[in-house]
């Protein structure tokens, strides 16, 4: 059974997003608020293993929520669900420990779905975003020289590299012939070699870092 929270004040949204959760067997919604002072608050309760998080709240940003989140309920797998798509915001969300980033556009159901992708260890983005991206990370500025010590060994950046185009961990597993447990060992390296707590995060950061191209 994977746990929800859900962080949303468009009452339509929430009641089609809540109906589409409770038509599916392996789901199940355990906390809901519709402000970000409300969803704060959530925080003090048991963590859920999904975060479906909206961004424009009305008395403050979600981000500030998956900020918090991140801290408070570090296993927690967070995704953005939005009407928002702009740069700035979908690399705020990503920088604060956004896993996912889907536009409103998509149905209860395909949003549902990306929670099932998103819990077996997946980055779903909506395509739209997803291009916004790949347009961005390439042009990054390179920060400065890279570091040789702290660099990416074969295995990191081929599982990193599967990693930016998607995979689940048992695929990854399954393609490079090693355990689920193997690829997990080998994200918490990526993670503290990056610096960052989440796969979208680490994508970004190791296309700053120019340690993947935009064809990997």
């Amino acid at each position: 059974m994977i746990t929800l929270a859900m962080v949303e004040d468009d009452p339509l949204f929430r009641t089609a997003v809540a109906q589409a959760i409770a038509a599916t067997a392996e789901l199940r919604l355990v906390l809901e608020a519709a402000t970000l002072q409300q969803g704060l608050a959530l925080l003090a309760q048991a963590a859920p293993q999904v975060l479906l998080v909206d961004l424009g709240l009305p008395d403050g940003s979600g981000i500030d929520m998956i900020r918090a989140a991140r801290d408070a309920w570090p296993a927690c797998s967070i995704m953005v669900a939005t009407l928002f798509g702009d740069e700035a915001r979908v690399l705020q969300s990503i920088h604060a420990g956004a896993a996912g980033y889907l536009l409103k556009d998509a149905s209860a159901a395909h949003i549902v779905s990306e929670i099932r992708t998103l819990h077996a260890g997946g980055s779903p983005i909506s395509p739209a975003i997803a291009r916004q991206l790949l347009r961005y990370l390439p042009a990054v500025p390179e920060a400065g020289a890279r570091d040789d010590d702290n660099s990416l060994s074969a295995r990191e950046t081929e599982v990193l590299s599967r990693i930016a185009r998607g995979y689940a961990m048992h695929e990854i597993a399954a393609e490079l012939g090693v355990s689920p447990w193997t690829v997990q060992t080998y994200i918490r390296r990526l993670y503290t070699k990056l610096g960052v707590n989440s796969r979208a995060g680490a994508v970004h950061e190791a296309y700053r870092r120019q340690w993947l191209s935009p064809d990997q």
